[in-house]
């Protein structure tokens, strides 16, 4: 089996995480923890086969979360995985496109 890519995670992707933990922590720190834990799931799972989701917007990748409803966009790049966003899905699609 091939190695996992090292991955990237943008500025404002962080911010991104950030914003969407802060929410559910006021409404539980429980769902919080699952949602980050979620989130760090997702992008090792996305850097063992980066190729494996469907191409999205401006050259993006796309992988949808089990639980919540938010994906991971990120860019395949040669030699690592660039998280671009963490976008909730009822946010415009495409937003973060000038982090490309």
């Amino acid at each position: 089996m091939a190695e996992s890519k090292p991955y990237r995670v943008h500025p404002l992707a962080w911010a991104d995480i950030d914003a969407a933990d802060a929410w559910y922590f006021e409404r539980s720190p429980d769902t919080a923890d699952a949602f980050v834990a979620e989130v760090s799931l997702a992008i090792e799972t996305i850097c063992e086969a980066p190729q494996r989701w469907p191409k999205y917007l401006y050259g993006t990748h796309r992988f949808l979360l089990y639980r919540f409803p938010f994906s991971i966009v990120y860019l395949d790049d040669p030699d690592t995985v660039s998280v671009i966003a963490v976008a909730h899905h009822k946010r415009k699609p495409g937003y973060w496109n000038k982090r490309v």
